[in-house]
Order: C-alpha cells, then structure tokens, then sequence
C-alpha cells in the first residue's frame, strides 16, 4: 500500500499542520457550496423566484436530510482509518477502505431508490407550496438518480482526509465544480431547462467527481486494488464503522428534521419568504462549510493523535483549532454583515425577498462564533470514537429545542425573527453543554490533568 506516502499528523507544530491540513478542506468545501450556489443564482437569474424556490425549498431539506444520514453513516469509516494509520496499521487501513466504499456503493443504491419513489409524498409532508411541487419532485428525482456517485465522493474523500491527504479531494472538487458552472449556464441560460438543468448539471458533475476519486482510492491501495466485483467487506469493521457512524447519522439527520420543521414553517410565511430563506442558506452554508472542515481538522488530527497515543498533543489540537475556528467565525460575520446587500443580489431582483434576507442575516450572522465549542468537541470526541452521547447532547440543545420551538413560541410571535432568533439561543445551550461534558469526560479517557 502507499498510504504512508501521506501526511502523519503526529508529529510537528500543531497550527501549522492544522492550517495545512484545513486549508484544502476549507477551500473544498468552499467548492463544494459553490456547487449549489451557483445552481441557486443561475436559477434566480435565469427561472425567477418559483424555480428558485423549487430547487432550494423543502427538495434541498430533504435531499440533506437522507445524503446528511449516510455519510454520517460512513464517517465511522474515516475515524478507523485515522486511527489505524496512526497507530501503522496498514493491513487495517486496507480493510477499512474496502468496508467503505462498499457501504458508500450499497447506501447509494438504497437512497436512489428511496429518493425516486416518495420524492412527491415527502414534498407534501413539508407542506411545500403547490406552485413548486412539480418543480421540486422532479430535481429531487434527477438527484437521487447520481446519488451511488455522490456517496463514493463523499466517503472517499473522507477516506483520503483520514491519511492526511485533504488535498486531492480539493483538487477533484474544483473539476466537478467547473463541470457544473458550465453545464449550469448552458443548460440553464441557454437552452432554458429551468430546474431539469441545474440538476442535470450537478447530477453529471456528481459522476466526473466519482470517477476521479475511485481512480485516486485504486493508487493509494496500489497492487491490492479493488473493483465491484471484488469488493470486500470486513464486517468487524463494518459493525465498528455502524457503532461510530450511526451516531453520527442520526445527529445529521435530526439537523435536517429539525431545518424541515422550520423549513415547514418558513413555507407558510409565503413564496417570498422561501426565496429569501433559500438565498440566505447559500451564504450561510458557507460559514458551516468552513466550521465543518474545522470540525473535520479537528477529528482526522485527535483520530491519529489518539491512536498513537499522543493524548497530550491530541488535546492541544482541540484548543489551536478552537481559536482559529473562533476567528474565523468572526470575520465571516463582520464581512456577510456588512455586504449582505451586493451578496443576495447575486441571487435576486426581488426587493420583498431582498428584504426578507436582511432581517434574517441580521438576527443569526453576529453569533456564528457561539457554534465553536460544539464543533471543536463533538469533532474531537468523534476523532476518539465517541460519538453516542455528542450526538444525543446535539440532538437535545438543537434539533429538539428548534423543534419546540417552531411549535411552542412561533404560532404565538409570528413574525420572521420568532424563527431566526431560535439559532442563537440553542447555540449557546448546547456550547455550555458540551464544554461541561468535555471537562467531564477528559479525565476518563486518560487526559492528563489541566495545568495550574
């Protein structure tokens, strides 16, 4: 195998490695919300508000919501293979690799099914507008359709960013990136396919990115490579990766349960409303893109760290991490804050939606940095294969609360900021939560005591 041709991350100055390890995987997925975005500004410009609404509405919710799960799923896999090359295991590392590719291959298989035959009975249960019901079930569909390559993508690149290598995955995204931009503005702006072009353009693009990664995963076996019909399971490692990933699923799938419920709610506000909502996730998804590839820094890094057993430098990782990731939180504030304008008018000429947009930025954008500690810790337990109380102290301080919340306190305050500022308030619930749970739980894990 060639996986010692990758990045170690036990050794060296930890900021540096962590902003050479994070850099790629920020810039990733950075790509990989342009993805989307350029989907939702082709389609605003060039389709109007109604197409808009159908591609980013309740379709994207519950598109996050089943991707959300499996991948979740699968990142038990990525936390194995961390461990195992930290620790120089690479006849685990192979094994792991193989158990992931066939469940990214068997989960892709389940959701294109799935997806296909209840998109419309889904689109009704979030009680979507009747105006983008066609619209909506028919880029679900398409969608669903490139989901085996979406999931080999997904967990691949996941699997490369376990040995350190955050790199390659960039590389690949930034091709399917441009695939898309392109086949967006010809499909879309030229041949006026509306919503059948902005997913037909993701769903190709989705397959060029597949293709490239499994070429990638061939090279980094080496002699030991591996193909569909020669794929191997270990299914010791394949009950480790469900008991790790499950957790983690299910917390991805309560975000989008929760995000539907709200989603469910902001559709009763009106179309306008929707639209506004949609352009303001494309932005914002950028700031949890970025928190994200902190949290992913943050897991790879303790992962192989803890298999090592360097428990010392594991930890100090999660503090260096947490203040870049709190800077960094900051400034995407202070910069969608105070350009919010010119940014939503990438996405619309709609002034009752541009107004919309603004009074939802400026209820959630100045508190993006209270997510930190909930990311640096569910992260670092994640890299350390405990993921099951994380997941249930997330589901509690977010996804449960917002819920109630939508039920509870919107129907007697219905106005815009009766939904946003749910956000903040949960954020700082479950922060506290957890930095009580990490204090907690260190000591059992082997921590050396803090420093007086």
């Amino acid at each position: 195998m060639n996986t010692r041709n990758h990045s170690s991350l036990v050794e060296g100055v930890i900021w540096k490695q962590l902003l050479r390890f994070f850099f790629p995987i920020m810039l990733g997925t950075l790509f990989q919300q342009l993805y989307n975005t350029v989907d939702t500004i082709v389609i605003g410009q060039y389709a109007g508000t109604t197409a808009l609404a159908s591609v980013g509405g309740s379709a994207s919710q519950i598109i996050n919501l089943l991707i959300g799960f499996f991948v979740g799923l699968s990142s038990g896999a990525s936390v194995i293979v961390s461990q195992f090359y930290g620790a120089q295991n690479d006849n685990g590392v192979y094994k792991a690799i193989q158990t992931a590719m066939a469940v990214a291959i068997i989960t892709g298989i389940f959701m294109t099914v799935c997806g296909i035959i209840l998109s419309p009975w889904m689109l009704a249960l979030m009680n979507t507008p009747a105006e983008t019901m066609e619209g909506s079930a028919l880029y679900m569909r398409i969608i669903f359709l490139a989901m085996v390559p979406s999931m080999i993508y997904n967990v691949g690149s996941g699997v490369l960013r376990a040995l350190g290598d955050s790199r390659r995955p960039l590389h690949f995204l930034i091709i399917a990136c441009l695939v898309n931009v392109v086949l967006d503005m010809l499909f879309v702006a030229v041949f006026r396919l509306s919503v059948l072009g902005v997913a037909a353009a993701t769903a190709i693009a989705q397959v060029v990115s597949a293709v490239l990664i499994w070429r990638c995963l061939n090279q980094v076996i080496g002699k030991r490579g591996f193909s569909i019909r020669h794929m191997n399971v270990d299914w010791d490692i394949l009950q480790h990766t469900v008991q790790i990933g499950l957790p983690t699923g299910l917390q991805s799938v309560m975000y989008s349960i929760s995000n539907m419920i709200i989603t469910t709610t902001i559709n009763s506000f009106g179309t306008a409303t929707v639209a506004a909502w949609v352009s303001l996730g494309k932005v914002d998804g950028m700031f949890w893109m970025i928190n994200n590839a902190f949290g992913v820094s943050v897991m790879t890094f303790v992962g192989q760290n803890y298999g090592a057993r360097r428990l010392d430098r594991a930890e100090r990782s999660i503090f260096v991490c947490g203040g870049l990731a709190t800077v960094t939180a900051w400034l995407f504030s202070l910069t969608f804050y105070t350009f919010a304008v010119p940014i939503f008018s990438l996405f619309t000429k709609d002034a009752e939606v541009m107004g919309y947009a603004l009074r939802m930025v400026h209820s959630i954008t100045p508190w993006y940095f209270l997510f930190v500690p909930i990311e640096m810790v569910s992260g670092s337990m994640r890299g350390m294969g405990d993921t099951l109380f994380p997941t249930f102290l997330t589901a509690l301080g977010i996804c449960v609360f917002r819920s109630a919340w939508m039920f509870i306190v919107v129907p007697r305050w219905q106005v815009l900021e009766a939904i946003t500022i749910s956000y903040p308030i949960s954020w700082i619930l479950t922060g506290i939560a957890f930095i009580i749970y990490y204090v907690y739980k260190r000591r059992r894990l082997g921590f050396p005591a803090f420093r007086q």
